[in-house]
């Protein structure tokens, strides 16, 4: 299973239950790797995208105890949301958010596309910092890209010990 984030350069994802800024290249670089694929998110996650709707063109997987809804496959329970998972191939599978999913789903995950913000986004939520963690290591980072205002790095991490789905 991938996940799919932007950081800020201390790691920060979102603000006021919104990301810390509008990059026009990693909204393609998301579109690109997520499109025809499986994204899976929380509830507020969902309900942050335009207009509180599932992205097109993907299968939405959505985990909330709090509402439910018809048009995204909904769990709500984390025992569950692994069963629906172990339904699709892990290379189709992406973590969008929010904090407290990409915290849980980490150890799932075999490899992570972080860009890199070269920017303090005044985060107020945050993604574990991959260059600390035993497990994980950088195997790319592009040159930087100038996306608006902001540079960027793509860079892809890769996790030696994934959890198997089977394990909660």
């Amino acid at each position: 299973m991938n996940a799919i984030v932007v950081v800020d350069k201390n790691w920060g994802i979102g603000k006021n239950n919104n990301l810390l800024f509008k990059l026009t290249k990693d909204m393609a670089f998301f579109k690109e790797k997520t499109m025809g694929k499986v994204v899976v998110m929380g509830g507020n996650t969902l309900l942050s995208l335009p207009h509180g709707n599932p992205l097109k063109g993907r299968t939405n997987i959505v985990i909330s105890d709090v509402f439910k809804r018809d048009d995204v496959i909904m769990a709500e329970t984390m025992p569950e949301l692994l069963g629906i998972l172990q339904k699709y191939n892990t290379e189709d599978l992406f973590v969008m958010g929010g904090a407290m999913l990409y915290r849980t789903l980490l150890p799932y995950c075999d490899t992570v596309y972080a860009t890199k913000v070269d920017a303090d986004g005044g985060a107020q939520v945050f993604y574990e910092n991959l260059d600390k963690l035993d497990n994980w290591s950088c195997v790319y980072e592009s040159e930087p890209i100038q996306d608006g205002e902001y540079t960027i790095r793509f860079t892809t991490y890769k996790n030696s010990k994934v959890k198997p789905f089977t394990e909660i």
